[in-house]
């Protein structure tokens, strides 16, 4: 029953913030079987910025379609904030911040508990990376140490948001491929979906669909391959997909 938004960033090209995603969040939550009013925001991954500051960050995205924002951390019990939520939202930012504030207020297993039964999720970055099995495949650095790299794997794949191709000029690093090559060569059996900015994953139950305008790229041991702007990509939510 899972239905997740998956946004590679919260900006596209010299857009405002969230303001490419709004038509996309609007189309997600009007298609929800129950109508919604209300969305419990995540500020975890902010680090540059207090959570309160965060949220006013994100509300006016959200009042642009319509919709209320609550801030999590400012919950009386954040637990019965997420069973109660009519969607959740889960902002960029430090992916390992986010992960370890998750495990600390022990919200992994109620926030999968409750996507999986049917709560629409939208991330963007850091939310979105979170999504897959682990977080082995963000681009940020480990500021903080998590108990475990393990996540929500609402999706069976990794994510890799913010997805650039190549190296700049006078870059001597390795480039993003070259960083996927090796997290498959120690991790020879997963399978990582590369999101350009500006893109998203659409989950509606078995079905999933690339949206935006750019295309995707699919990395698997034996290579990589590259997604269709707008196409289905229903087989990648097989458990095996990558084999």
């Amino acid at each position: 029953m899972s239905r997740l938004l998956l946004l590679s960033s919260s900006r596209a090209g010299t857009t405002g913030y969230l303001d490419h995603a709004q038509p996309l969040m609007a189309d997600f939550l009007e298609a929800n079987p129950i109508s919604i009013e209300r969305v419990l925001f995540i500020p975890f991954a902010g680090v540059g910025k207090t959570f309160d500051a965060y949220l006013e960050q994100v509300r006016p995205a959200f009042a642009a379609i319509g919709l209320e924002v609550d801030g999590i951390h400012q919950a009386p019990d954040s637990k019965s904030a997420v069973r109660e939520a009519q969607a959740i939202a889960v902002g960029g930012g430090n992916t390992f911040a986010l992960v370890k504030r998750l495990y600390e207020a022990d919200l992994l297993g109620i926030l999968r508990e409750r996507v999986e039964a049917g709560t629409p999720y939208i991330g963007w970055s850091a939310g979105s990376n979170i999504a897959g099995p682990t977080l082995c495949t963000t681009n940020d650095m480990p500021i903080v140490e998590p108990p475990s790299f393990v996540t929500l794997g609402l999706v069976p794949f990794q994510l890799n948001p913010h997805f650039l191709s190549g190296k700049p000029a006078g870059h001597n690093g390795e480039s993003r491929e070259e960083r996927l090559a090796e997290y498959l060569a120690l991790n020879p059996k997963a399978l990582v979906v590369a999101l350009r900015e500006g893109t998203a994953l659409r989950r509606e139950a078995d079905t999933l669909t690339l949206v935006g305008e750019l295309d995707g790229e699919a990395f698997a041991k034996d290579g990589q391959q590259p997604l269709a702007a707008g196409s289905r990509l229903d087989h990648l939510l097989a458990p095996d997909a990558s084999e």
